[in-house]
């Protein structure tokens, strides 16, 4: 006996029903970048300058100890604006330049001879380098501590010296590309961030000598007409 079978032919519903999970599998992949790329443009930052704030105000109460006890001075830049201040913490990596201004706790103190070197970032994170660009040679930068205020002027501009993020010369005691070996002898800050907005392996550098210190413990004068 012959038995003759027909060709299934497939369901067109299981098709209409694939293409939609498809679909609706690329719409929430899409949501999900988006949502990601939202937060590290715009929550990254409003949860880091409420931390910020929360570590600056425990600063006002009681230097060198509070919420954060990495927390080593504060930040001003007059080209940032009169009311600019950030926080400066130990550390170069993620959690620390997340909470503010980081500190290569290998270079130099504040006010120290050496290179006193930080960075920060320019987008995500509070950016406190965002105007980073702006420096001008000659620009003051201002570190507070518990027990006194440094003043620093700029030798360089924003973007003036930019070099790969590989490159150690600017976390040197002396930063300088012909002075490796050499034996500090100034007071210099190095500030570091990135030199585009978005990824990049470059960074830009400024670099500022001390030409001031004030103690905080002693009175500051008063001027006289």
């Amino acid at each position: 006996m012959t038995v003759t079978t027909t060709p299934t032919r497939p369901r067109k519903g299981a098709g209409r029903r694939l293409a939609t999970v498809l679909g609706i599998t690329l719409i929430l992949a899409g949501l999900g970048v988006m949502l990601y790329f939202a937060w590290q443009y715009f929550g990254t930052n409003i949860v880091a300058k409420q931390r910020q704030a929360d570590i600056k105000q425990s600063l006002e109460v009681d230097w060198g100890k509070g919420i954060d006890g990495n927390a080593i001075g504060l930040l001003r830049v007059e080209r940032f604006g009169d009311d600019y201040e950030v926080p400066i913490v130990k550390g170069f990596d993620d959690k620390a330049l997340a909470r503010g201004i980081g500190w290569d706790t290998t270079s130099a103190k504040p006010g120290q001879i050496g290179n006193f070197a930080i960075a920060g970032h320019r987008v995500t994170h509070g950016e406190p380098f965002s105007k980073f660009p702006k420096l001008k040679r000659g620009d003051l930068v201002e570190v507070e501590t518990r027990r006194n205020i440094y003043t620093y002027k700029l030798r360089n501009s924003g973007t003036s010296i930019t070099v790969d993020f590989a490159v150690g010369w600017p976390l040197w005691p002396v930063p300088d590309p012909k002075a490796r070996a050499q034996r500090p002898t100034e007071a210099l800050i190095t500030m570091l961030t990135c030199s585009e907005l978005f990824h990049t392996r470059n960074r830009n550098v400024v670099i500022g000598e001390l030409i001031e210190t004030i103690d905080k413990s002693k009175p500051r004068p008063v001027d006289q007409d």
